[in-house]
């Protein structure tokens, strides 16, 4: 709990409260109420008062998961520090706007990782292929040597009935 009151103190970064605004927004979509006309249709064999009593249930449930569910995403992004890290990649976005030659480098940055990544896939593919051609050529001989065996397999039999006869 000091952590948290700590972390309140803590003025939010416009990437945490955009994250948390968001997170609100789509939780409450999900988790929205049922109305007293679709308690009746999903229950209808229960009596009205049996009908109020399962509306106020649901309500007060999605109520208490709404908060609960709220609770547990602020500890996980307490826990995790999720805050300070969107906190350090606003300031990183800032200080990458502000610098011009940036986007040059970068590009020219990527463009080299890109090409030693490319380069470094052709060369684990072309391992792979060698890897899987020599296994074919083993296959082969190895089938090539069943082959001469049943030759020769046959030839002792022809042989051995020539010899009975």
């Amino acid at each position: 709990m000091e952590g948290r009151s700590e972390m309140a103190s803590v003025p939010m970064g416009s990437k945490q409260s955009k994250l948390k605004r968001s997170f609100r927004r789509a939780l409450h979509p999900l988790l929205s109420t049922c109305s007293m006309e679709a308690i009746c249709k999903a229950f209808p064999g229960f009596s009205k008062d049996e009908q109020k009593y399962l509306h106020r249930l649901f309500i007060k449930v999605i109520t208490s998961l709404h908060g609960h569910i709220e609770e547990v995403f602020e500890s996980l992004c307490d826990e995790m520090q999720v805050g300070t890290c969107l906190d350090i990649v606003e300031e990183l976005i800032e200080e990458q706007s502000l610098d011009i030659l940036s986007d040059k480098s970068n590009v020219l940055d990527t463009a080299e990782d890109l090409l030693a990544a490319k380069n470094n896939e052709i060369q684990s593919l072309l391992a792979e292929l060698n890897a899987v051609e020599e296994r074919n050529r083993a296959t082969r001989a190895r089938i090539e040597l069943l082959k001469e065996r049943q030759e020769d397999f046959a030839a002792v039999v022809t042989a051995m009935e020539k010899a009975r006869h």
